[in-house]
C-alpha cells in the first residue's frame, strides 16, 4: 500500500489541494501497478510562519508582498 505524505504551505484551494492528491494517487497506480483504493495520501499544510528560506518566513514574505506558495 503506497502512502505519500506531502508538505505543503497552507493557503491553497480545496479544489487544487483535490487535484494534487487525484494526480498523485493516479501516478502511484501507474508507477505501482496497483489499485487507487490502496493508495494514501496525507497532505500536511505547514503555516507560513513556520516555513523559512534563507532566514525569511513565507509569511514574512508574504506580508511584503512576495510569493508565499
Amino acid at each position: 500500500m503506497p502512502i505519500i505524505s506531502v508538505v505543503i504551505a497552507e493557503g491553497r484551494s480545496v479544489e487544487k489541494k483535490r487535484r494534487l492528491v487525484r494526480a498523485l494517487t493516479k501516478a502511484a497506480v501507474e508507477a505501482f501497478e496497483v489499485k487507487p483504493e490502496t493508495v494514501r495520501v496525507i497532505l500536511n499544510e505547514t503555516p507560513l510562519d513556520h516555513y523559512a528560506v534563507a532566514g525569511e518566513t513565507f509569511g514574512e514574505k508574504a506580508e511584503a508582498g512576495g510569493e508565499s506558495k
